[in-house]
């Protein structure tokens, strides 16, 4: 079992207290992950990322997509099943599913899709203005007053 310690690196830090409890669910996690269903994770451009998830059988009563404050959900309800035959090979799965994503801060997910089996979640980084950088301009002289320029992040 491997086993690191951390509080080094949280020693002079303040506020990651999630990034820590993340480090750890994925150190102590299973070192299998679960398969279904399978997933991607694309990054589309600098601010905009999807989530492509492969749900062949569900529509779109059977999900359900559940955002909150970093954190992504989404569910599926087990399929009923009808008995119109006798299956010789059962191959495509209809089973209940909970998968969930950790979000970084200010992803907003904004929309989801289903087409020919794929749900495509599509989500954007969204920083606030107060929290992009901006330039302090020094004064000089007893009368300057300092200045405060925004630059694009």
């Amino acid at each position: 079992m491997r086993s690191y310690d951390l509080s080094p690196l949280f020693r002079s830090t303040i506020g990651y207290d999630r990034l820590s409890r993340l480090l750890e669910t994925a150190m102590t996690g299973d070192d299998a992950p679960a398969s279904y269903p399978p997933y991607n994770i694309e990054k589309l451009g600098e601010d905009h990322y999807r989530i492509t998830m492969a749900v062949a059988g569900f529509g779109p009563e059977d999900l359900e997509i559940t955002a909150q404050q970093n954190s992504l959900l989404v569910k599926a309800k087990a399929k009923k099943e009808e008995e119109a035959g006798q299956f010789l090979y059962r191959g495509i799965a209809g089973r209940a599913f909970e998968r969930r994503f950790q979000l970084a801060d200010y992803i907003k997910v904004t929309s989801a899709n289903l087409l020919n089996g794929l749900l495509h979640v599509e989500m954007v980084r969204e920083v606030p203005e107060a929290m992009k950088p901006r330039t302090i301009q020094i004064a000089t002289g007893a009368n300057d007053q300092p200045a405060i320029t925004h630059q694009a992040a």
